[in-house]
């Protein structure tokens, strides 16, 4: 299944208190989409307010969907990016 990035990035005035009462509820639903194979590594960046979640999805639109289900989604902006390795040969001297 393909992979995207989906990089979120919580709106500029959200109250962090609001999505800390939400953490406990996240982290079930993180584990939940990890054990289907709809995710893959998350990475968090406090200093910037940005979240990194690896995703497995027929499309950007399912990518989106997935990630959406979090409960933190509700105080993100999803920019979301397919991945792929690069082309054989690509950088070689």
């Amino acid at each position: 299944m393909p992979a995207f990035m989906v990089i979120c990035t919580f709106r500029e005035g959200t109250d962090m208190s609001e999505v800390m009462s939400v953490v406990e509820e996240e982290q079930a639903q993180v584990a939940a989409l990890s054990a289907d194979g709809r995710i893959g590594a998350l990475h968090l960046s406090l200093a910037r307010g940005t979240v990194f979640i690896e995703t497995y999805a027929d499309g950007v639109g399912e990518a989106t969907d997935t990630v959406r289900t979090l409960p933190m989604a509700a105080w993100w902006d999803l920019d979301v990016f397919p991945l792929g390795a690069p082309p054989v040969g690509a950088g070689a001297a």
